[in-house]
């Protein structure tokens, strides 16, 4: 099996980690400055009117007053927001490196890989692996440590008590395979290739859906070989697919 590992991807993605977590710092900054020019400095004086203001200096002061209230608050959630989707990104390249690792001696020549594949629309896929099936992408989930379930909605640990929205990684990998399926379409448009979606648990406590598979990472070997031989996938087709994940 061919392996690509895409290293100006993670170059990219530690230096969008750093601009994450700087601007994430900054805006959070920004907020706390802000609520404290709301609350503490003169300048809030200025918007209070007294009672002898017009209806202008009350609208003004009501405006004015809204700003102050509502800056900070913006600020703050999306200096968090941008912590979280940093802590995502940091997850995703701690188990990157070694993703492929030992999948060689299950996989035969007829398979390739490719880790950290970024697509036309700027999105970066962790893993895709093509062969006799056609494609199959997968997402590893994000650690248990940060991450929780409730109600069916996924969330990211940010602080010691705090947690935020986080993109389903189910949902997640059924996108970056429509995404995968649309690329791969743009330079073979005569022929539709089936493309897989999986995420990669480190147990089998999560429920797969109809649109996604679960596989643990030593699961992926017989994950593919289940997946059923697409005809027309010529070993020409294959060897274009190769080329495109070696310069993607």
């Amino acid at each position: 099996m061919q392996v690509f590992q895409t290293h100006s991807a993670r170059v990219d993605s530690r230096l969008s980690v750093v601009t994450g977590l700087t601007i994430g710092l900054l805006l959070i900054g920004v907020g706390a400055a802000l609520a404290y020019l709301a609350v503490a400095s003169p300048m809030s004086q200025q918007f209070t009117p007294d009672p002898r203001s017009g209806p202008l200096r009350v609208v003004v002061g009501a405006l004015g007053w809204t700003l102050l209230i509502a800056a900070p608050v913006i600020a703050g959630l999306a200096g968090v927001a941008w912590l979280a989707g940093t802590v995502e990104r940091v997850s995703t390249l701690r188990g990157r490196p070694n993703s492929m690792a030992g999948l060689s001696r299950f996989l035969g020549p007829e398979y390739a890989a490719a880790t950290g594949v970024r697509l036309p629309d700027g999105r970066i896929v962790s893993e895709i692996i093509g062969g006799p099936h056609g494609i199959a992408v997968f997402e590893p989930l994000p650690p248990k440590a940060v991450t929780r379930v409730v109600q069916g909605r996924w969330e990211l640990r940010v602080g010691k008590d705090d947690w935020v929205p986080l993109e389903n990684p189910l949902e997640r990998a059924v996108r970056s395979a429509d995404r995968v399926r649309h690329w791969i379409g743009e330079n073979d448009r005569g022929f539709v290739i089936r493309v897989y979606a999986a995420v990669i648990s480190p147990d089998d406590s999560l429920a797969r859906t109809s649109k996604c598979a679960v596989v643990t990472r030593d699961r992926v070997p017989a994950y593919l070989d289940s997946l059923p031989v697409q005809r027309g996938f010529s070993p020409e087709r294959r060897a274009r697919i190769v080329e495109d994940l070696r310069v993607a």
